[in-house]
C-alpha cells in the first residue's frame, strides 16, 4: 500500500505529485489493470511475440537512419 505523508509547510499539490510517482515506481496501475480481467496463457504469449516483433523493427528502422 502507498502512503505519503504531508510535511507541515508541504503543499497539497506537492504531496499529491509524491503520491502519484510513488504510484508508478510501485506499479499499482499497472498491476489492477492485470487483474481486471482474464488473458488466456495462449492469448498472453501472441499479444507478447507480437510486440517482440514490432520492438525488433522499430530497433531494425533507428539502426538503419
Amino acid at each position: 500500500m502507498v502512503r505519503v505523508t504531508v510535511g507541515d509547510h508541504e503543499s497539497i499539490d506537492r504531496a499529491i505529485m509524491r503520491f502519484k510517482r510513488k504510484c508508478d515506481r510501485a506499479r499499482v496501475l499497472r498491476d489492477f489493470k492485470k487483474s481486471t480481467y482474464y488473458i488466456k496463457p495462449s492469448q498472453r504469449r501472441r499479444i507478447r511475440r507480437e510486440k517482440a516483433i514490432r520492438r525488433a523493427t522499430r530497433i531494425q528502422m533507428q539502426d538503419g537512419e
